[in-house]
């Protein structure tokens, strides 16, 4: 009887001890969170990550999945992206796609890396994007989305999803500036709100 009571305080205090519960709404915020929390793939500054508990989500909606025509664009050129660095991204405009939102239409660019470009994927877009949340809710400088290349015509964009560049957080890093020509001119309040610094 005893083993088992001194069996039983061990798993309680092992329980205890383990890791926290992943806070989010969805298992890609707990996954966000995860992240951040992981001094080995956050992007915070050490004093932010110190008391970091959870990014600041808006809450999950349905409505900002949406199903989007992929209009490709074959014959564009590669262009140099800006950052908010002197580093450019060798980027260029694999489609464009069509969704409604809001009972209106809206188009954005999707771009696609050079393969000649270091960690460039094959099957990867990229979607970064402005809305009327930008400064008032969200990042000041837009936010972005990662997708990937469909087989088909159609592919699936979740706002749900959308993410802050990683220089919202920490100076050090070199973030692709959002062309202005991607902008939905609607609040989009989904994905990651501003980040309140310590």
């Amino acid at each position: 009887m005893r083993l088992l009571v001194i069996g039983f305080i061990s798993l309680v205090f092992l329980g205890c001890s383990g890791k926290q519960a992943l806070k989010g709404e969805t298992s890609w915020q707990k996954k966000m969170n995860a992240d951040f929390k992981d001094a080995s793939k956050s992007p915070l500054k050490d004093k932010d990550r110190k008391n970091f508990v959870e990014l600041d989500f808006f809450k999950f909606d349905s409505a900002y999945v949406v199903k989007s025509i992929l209009k490709p664009t074959p014959d564009s050129d590669w262009f140099d992206m800006k950052t908010t660095t002197d580093r450019v991204s060798k980027e260029r405009v694999y489609g464009i796609i069509e969704f409604e939102l809001k009972g209106e239409i809206y188009q954005l660019n999707v771009y696609q890396e050079s393969p000649d470009e270091e960690g460039a994927m094959p099957d990867y877009l990229f979607l970064p994007f402005l809305d009327d949340t930008n400064g008032n809710g969200s990042y000041a400088g837009g936010r972005y989305i990662d997708l990937k290349i469909p087989e088909g015509d159609s592919i699936e964009v979740d706002f749900n999803k959308a993410f802050n560049p990683y220089c919202a957080y920490n100076e050090k890093y070199s973030c692709p500036i959002v062309p202005r020509e991607n902008y939905v001119a609607t609040r989009i309040e989904a994905g990651v709100k501003a980040f309140k610094k310590k």
